[in-house]
């Protein structure tokens, strides 16, 4: 059973419920570690459409007192008692590292999660538009272009867990699988996944996608396969936005990543790695 969820949103960027509400989701849950792992400001030219970036900072203060608050008085739950770790999800923002950089100082984080959502200065998770009109090697470049930033984010060694890898695919799973097929792509994964593991990371196993338009687990099986081959420790994380999606379908992720030989997964306090049964 996994019993600790290390990626959450709350009312506080553009999820729905406070950081108290998915807390008591979490111990009706079971879960043992509820890790917060809210979005951390992006500079401005980074946008998205629907940008909760005003919002966000506003709320930054009064989103660590409480999630401070609730790690400093655990209670009770389905399972036993339920920690709280304080994450951020970080941004990898293509010319901006000292930005990021600053931004993985700014609190005594137990954990940060490393993640591409732009590539150049499109927010290309933002909607299925402008994905609707590419070809398939339009998409491909695409793929390309947001595995060299997810690797140039591995290599920064900023953070500590690499969230939703193969989010890229969000809007054109087809068309990404037929790139994964490919030699030159595997090799891409390969390579991206050995940084990964040389930077003392682990890869984010997330429910999420099961909830987007792709309809599948991030990452996909080849990079479980790679993972497993390269013997690199993994996460769990259900990328909620709100307290119904606490741990969602976690069976079936832990019954996905025993199914590549996982029986461990990594969880973080104050940057260090413990491995813990599932």
């Amino acid at each position: 059973m996994i019993t600790s969820d290390l990626h959450t949103h709350t009312c506080c960027s553009h999820g729905r419920d406070t950081p108290a509400a998915m807390y008591e989701a979490a111990l009706a849950k079971g879960l043992l570690l509820l890790g917060f792992s809210e979005h951390s400001p992006r500079p401005y030219g980074f946008d998205y459409l629907h940008e909760y970036r005003e919002h966000l900072t506003r709320s930054l203060p009064d989103y660590e007192r409480d999630v401070l608050e609730l790690k400093a008085a655990s209670k009770e739950g389905a399972n036993g008692v339920c920690r709280v770790l304080y994450g951020m999800e970080m941004d990898w923002l293509d010319g901006r590292t000292a930005y990021t950089s600053a931004a993985c100082r700014a609190c005594d984080f137990d954990y940060l999660l490393g993640s591409v959502h732009f590539i150049g200065r499109w927010g290309f998770d933002d909607g299925a538009l402008t994905w609707a009109g590419f070809s398939q090697e339009e998409c491909e470049a695409r793929y390309h272009a947001y595995f060299t930033a997810w690797e140039a984010m591995i290599v920064s060694r900023l953070f500590n867990i690499a969230a939703h890898p193969d989010l890229i695919k969000i809007f054109s799973v087809e068309q990404f699988h037929i790139w994964l097929a490919k030699a030159d792509s595997r090799e891409t994964i390969y390579n991206a996944l050995t940084a990964l593991r040389d930077a003392g990371m682990s890869m984010e196993i997330s429910s999420a996608g099961l909830r987007k338009p792709c309809r599948e687990i991030y990452p996909a099986p080849l990079f479980m396969s790679l993972a497993a081959e390269l013997a690199l420790p993994v996460s769990f994380a259900s990328d909620a936005h709100n307290a119904d999606d606490i741990a969602f379908s976690f069976d079936r992720l832990a019954s996905y990543a025993r199914g590549f030989g996982f029986s461990q997964h990594a969880v973080f306090e104050k940057g260090r790695m413990t491995l813990l049964p599932f």
